[in-house]
């Protein structure tokens, strides 16, 4: 067993949970996304759905949350409550990930684009920023990663 995982356990408490990330394709910024899923979903859960069904979905379950990025910055997640199947159209099975409605800002963090999701340790997430921060004015993606790159932020 890891040291750290050990010392968890001895806390009374479990590793940080499994995470994923993704990239937020049509929305500039956490709001925008904020929008869009309270007009699509009003107060229920967000739902996003992929094409691919996370292999380790016990363990994204048990406390994990999908971490969005806007333009090349991981800004913010929301909390992961459940995966359910989803057939299209076109006959292929997608999984369908349900997320709280409650987006989360975190700390700015700048990430090269991929395609579809990855996993992210909770030991490599960023940080919640704290809620009173989330109603100040971001800094622009592009300073904010710049200043993450010099471990500034």
């Amino acid at each position: 067993m890891r040291a750290d995982a050990a010392a968890f356990i001895y806390q009374g408490m479990s590793p940080a949970p499994l995470n994923l990330m993704k990239l937020c394709v049509g929305a500039d910024a956490p709001e925008d996304l904020v929008a869009w899923q309270k007009m699509r979903f009003g107060d229920q859960p967000a739902v996003h759905v992929t094409r691919m069904w996370p292999k380790r979905e016990q363990e994204l379950l048990d406390g994990g949350s999908l971490y969005w990025v806007f333009k090349g910055v991981m800004q913010a997640r929301q909390r992961l409550i459940g995966l359910e199947e989803r057939i299209g159209e076109d006959g292929i099975r997608r999984c369908a990930l349900m997320l709280e409605p409650d987006l989360v800002r975190v700390a700015a963090v700048p990430r090269r684009p991929f395609q579809g999701w990855r996993y992210l340790k909770g030991s490599e997430a960023p940080v919640d920023l704290p809620r009173g921060k989330t109603d100040e004015q971001p800094l622009p993606p592009e300073l904010a990663a710049r200043l993450a790159d010099m471990g500034l932020l």
